[in-house]
């Protein structure tokens, strides 16, 4: 298993930070994570447990379809994603502090295709990187939406 893991301190309260990463996750998503091309909620009404999306993604050249579900959410805690048809877990994360928001995510890979295993050092690099770049796009939108609305 691969495991990549970043935080960034956002300056807007949880109230905020979890409806722009978690409740409207269907229309922030491909805005944080521009490697996504397409994404499609599989299931009707808001984000919750068994809540299912697919998507298509582009990384480093590398198209890849998946199908996910939400499989644990917590009010203003956590939203856990797991991937249905590749071995995936993103873990997002938010903890309180009053006028900002500590909002972490974990990335888990939890196989690696047998022809890229002589690569899993640069696979690693290539996540790690990818969840920060990640953790600095969301608080960039989050606080720029947030000062857009004032």
């Amino acid at each position: 298993m691969i495991t990549a893991k970043s935080h960034v301190l956002v300056f807007q309260d949880i109230e905020q930070v979890y409806r722009f990463v978690a409740l409207d996750f269907v229309a922030n998503y491909p805005r944080w994570s521009p490697e996504v091309i397409s994404l499609k909620a599989l299931s009707d009404g808001p984000i919750q447990p068994g809540y299912q999306a697919s998507q298509v993604r582009v990384d480093q050249g590398h198209k890849t379809e998946s199908t996910f579900e939400v499989v644990e959410l917590i009010a203003h805690q956590r939203i856990v994603f797991k991937g249905v048809t590749a071995p995936y877990c993103s873990t997002y994360e938010f903890d309180n502090l009053n006028a900002s928001t500590r909002l972490s995510f974990t990335f888990d890979l939890y196989e690696v295709e047998p022809r890229m295993r002589p690569f899993e050092k640069l696979i690693r690099l290539a996540l790690q990187e990818g969840v920060k770049r990640t953790m600095k796009k969301l608080k960039l939108l989050i606080e720029k939406e947030m000062l857009d609305d004032d």
